[in-house]
């Protein structure tokens, strides 16, 4: 694929609808004539779709599912992943670009396109009313925390298996075989993944906060004093022509530009990719870096109580040259596409396990209210019509309609199985609980 048809194909993306040419050419610095023969091109190779007659012609990209490349990766990610997967020698040498990171605008600047964010919004908020900040990742924390810590790993080259991930987080055995720096690996994730869920309402996106998940996913496995340290050596990636940014003094820089950016991105989806690609790009640490993008890109679904991602379901092969196309191509487009696609894996997976577990979120929203309506009613002594009355006034009151019949079930279950061990924290006592209770026997 030349660069003639990668921009095209990119900006057609972009559009993320069937375009004229008078929605492209503002794109391009060519002549409408060049830009009706880069079409032409590439509507021959197949890489776009052409509808439509004269004024009336639009142009489209052709994805993987239209084609059926890939399950998750469209013939543009297919042709940059190829490109990236030749030989070193005949990829063009690159180092870190600040220009790229600059380039971006908050909320005007979309790595993910219109139709992505509101896939991954509708099938990501299984939490349908408005609960504290981690609510869900607090209540499939184990599941959460195997499956994550699993394929963060595995994409690392850990081998423990599953099975082997969940012994070793929950019961504290390790697996035979294995090499030590496996097990600190996961370990590691273990600490960080808690540090994230349970101080997520005080977690902002802050250089800080970043080397703070990078010390727990670090510590054991660099030298000693490096984790969570901005690096001052050099480093260097792998099966990659990419060299990273040196000097420390720079790299701050840089990751607190990373932050304040990610900061200003209203999307959780958008702010959660664009944290998965910049700090890995950055390589500010001496190792880890992957790592810890892939905890940092949690933070906004977690805060959000959106389903967590936990990298399901991705090859790792698949997400290496991924990764490594953003690095020398600073192209977003295969990282992207696995992006949603373990996504939609891990909404599956978590709706299940939700729905195994029962969760109510109805019945946590209202707690308190229900608590505080409870406490009245005991030290009121109220029974018969005047408790039926109170109770209608306050649900029509205080409860949305859409919510007002679930709230009074759920209180009729809590005031016909009050009992002493119940009461804790509501504000009244046995006694009161007990004359409360007599009442409604008369």
């Amino acid at each position: 694929m030349t660069d003639n048809t990668e921009t095209l194909l990119q900006i057609l993306q972009k559009l993320d609808k069937p375009s004229a040419i008078s929605d492209i050419l503002p794109h391009l610095d060519i002549t409408e004539r060049t830009l009706h023969r880069w079409l032409a091109q590439a509507v021959t190779s197949g890489q776009v779709q052409a509808t439509g007659t004269k004024r009336g012609r639009r142009y489209t990209v052709i994805n993987a599912a239209e084609t059926n490349l890939h399950p998750y990766f469209s013939a543009t990610a297919l042709q940059l992943l190829h490109q990236i997967r030749q030989p070193l020698i005949t990829r063009e040498p690159c180092t870190y670009r600040p220009e790229w990171l600059a380039a971006y605008q908050p909320n005007q600047t979309f790595y993910l396109s219109v139709r992505q964010r509101e896939i991954l919004l509708q099938q990501g908020q299984q939490l349908r009313v408005e609960l504290p900040a981690g609510t869900y990742a607090q209540r499939i924390f184990n599941r959460l925390l195997i499956d994550l810590s699993y394929n963060s790993s595995r994409l690392e080259g850990n081998t423990y298996s599953l099975l082997d991930t969940q012994k070793l987080l929950l019961e504290g055995m390790a697996a035979d075989n294995k090499l030590d720096a496996e097990k600190i690996m996961l370990l590691n994730h273990k600490d960080a993944i808690r540090f994230l869920v349970d101080g997520i309402q005080r977690l902002d996106i802050t250089p800080d906060n970043i080397r703070s998940l990078h010390y727990l996913l670090a510590d054991g496995l660099v030298t000693a004093g490096a984790a969570g340290q901005i690096r001052q050596d050099s480093v260097r990636i792998s099966a990659s022509t990419y060299l990273p940014m040196d000097n420390q003094n720079r790299l701050a820089q840089q990751l607190t530009a990373i932050t304040t950016t990610a900061q200003a991105i209203n999307d959780p989806f958008e702010q959660s990719f664009f944290l998965l690609v910049h700090i890995a790009y950055l390589q500010a640490f001496i190792d880890v870096n992957k790592r810890t993008s892939r905890l940092a890109c949690n933070i906004p679904l977690v805060r959000n109580n959106l389903v967590p991602l936990s990298f399901n379901d991705i090859d790792k092969d698949d997400y290496a040259s991924a990764v490594l196309v953003t690095y020398e191509r600073n192209n977003v487009t295969p990282l992207a596409e696995l992006y949603v696609s373990s996504y939609l894996r891990s909404c599956k997976l978590y709706s299940v396990t939700v729905e195994a577990m029962g969760i109510d979120p109805l019945r946590v929203q209202y707690r308190q209210t229900r608590r505080e309506l409870i406490r009245t009613i005991v030290q009121q002594s109220l029974h018969g019509e005047a408790l039926a009355t109170h109770i209608q006034t306050y649900t029509e009151t205080h409860i949305p309609p859409e919510h007002q019949e679930k709230f009074a079930a759920d209180l009729q279950v809590d005031l016909a199985n009050l009992a002493p061990f119940s009461i804790a924290g509501m504000g009244f006592s046995v006694r009161e609980l007990e004359a409360w209770q007599q009442g409604c026997k008369t």
